[in-house]
């Protein structure tokens, strides 16, 4: 039997999503939990240095972070895709009770992060997963000018595109990482019991 894993899926255009999921992998490996990063790939992609996901990283994962760029509001149609193809986990219910997260970034302060970070939780809540969010007794919460809500770790990149992620964003990516690895690990050992 191989180890347990939490799988970090992304799909990054300009770096930004993908040093989120570096720190979030950050996060969920200082609680001893391998930390599994995966893309998908499509045309456009600028991040192949990096595994294309398969349906058995989803089954076999014990968590899932998910993250995507804000596509007007909504995660890449790349993403969704692959998500279209995971309609055999949802009826066998290989995801149910499985700790989710998700993440996102774009270019401006108002450009879409929440509803795309509420967008990406659906096909995690309709396969049954159980969706974490960052709690507000996060202090970066309370600091942060650019990304960071309630909802999921996020980056404003500006108008710059500036994949480089502010300490605050981060510390938010971070502590969402160790929320999630340490949640899969007690459903995992509740499970096994």
């Amino acid at each position: 039997m191989s180890q347990p894993f939490v799988l970090v899926l992304f799909y990054s255009r300009h770096g930004s999503v993908l040093n989120l999921a570096k720190s979030i992998a950050k996060g969920i490996e200082q609680t001893g939990v391998e930390a599994r990063i995966r893309t998908v790939i499509d045309s456009d992609d600028h991040c192949s240095d990096y595994p294309a996901v398969d349906t058995d990283d989803v089954k076999n994962c014990i968590g899932l972070a998910m993250g995507s760029p804000c596509h007007f509001g909504m995660m890449s149609s790349s993403l969704k895709k692959f998500w279209e193809s995971t309609s055999n986990h949802w009826i066998s219910g290989e995801l149910i009770d499985k700790p989710a997260a998700v993440f996102t970034s774009s270019s401006s302060l108002h450009g879409g992060n929440e509803s795309t970070l509420l967008s990406m939780s659906l096909p995690l809540l309709h396969h049954g997963m159980m969706l974490l969010g960052v709690p507000y007794s996060e202090p970066e919460l309370h600091k942060t000018d650019s990304g960071g809500t309630p909802y999921g770790a996020s980056h404003v990149s500006g108008l710059s595109l500036s994949n480089e992620l502010s300490e605050s964003e981060k510390r938010i990516a971070i502590a969402l990482g160790i929320r999630l690895a340490n949640t899969a690990k007690l459903m995992n050992t509740n499970q096994a019991t």
